[in-house]
């Protein structure tokens, strides 16, 4: 009797053990990744999407966390980008990217770019001299064009 009540205690806090893990897992992922992996979260609070995170069907990276991964590095353009958006996170930046190159046909991605690239700066037109705060706008539209070729191979 008394080896059963420990066994059910042991059980009951093992349970527990493995809901606060969970609820600092879906704490961590939203920390990581915003709030879309709330979002996630509370659309499908009984599936399996927490356990697949990050993960397509293949066990790939996720489009968001590659794109991370590359505005991380010390690639030329990578660089340019994080100087060009200083202000916004490099999570907010590539979900920014997945949505604009989600919602648009493969020959029209770069005006969504080069709109997300604009989104913390006023652009200034060509003819015009540009002040510290200010890109000219073939500036922009070149930044936007190397970068969809960067996100081909994601």
């Amino acid at each position: 009797m008394v080896q059963k009540k420990q066994s059910d205690r042991q059980q009951r806090l093992d349970n527990f053990l493995q809901a606060v893990e969970a609820a600092q897992k879906v704490q961590d992922d939203i920390m990581k990744y915003g709030l879309e992996a709330a979002y996630l979260y509370c659309d499908d609070v009984d599936g399996d999407w927490l356990e697949t995170w990050g993960e397509d069907g293949d066990g790939q990276q996720n489009f968001v966390e590659l794109v991370t991964n590359f505005l991380q590095s010390d690639d030329l353009v990578a660089v340019r980008l994080r100087k060009q958006l200083k202000d916004k996170s490099l999570q907010i930046i590539a979900v920014d990217l997945e949505k604009c190159l989600s919602l648009s046909e493969e020959d029209d991605q770069i005006f969504p770019v080069k709109n997300v690239l604009a989104g913390s700066v006023a652009v200034a037109e060509s003819n015009r001299g540009t002040s510290s705060d200010e890109i000219d706008e073939t500036d922009l539209l070149d930044l936007a064009e190397e970068l969809l070729e960067k996100l081909v191979d994601f």
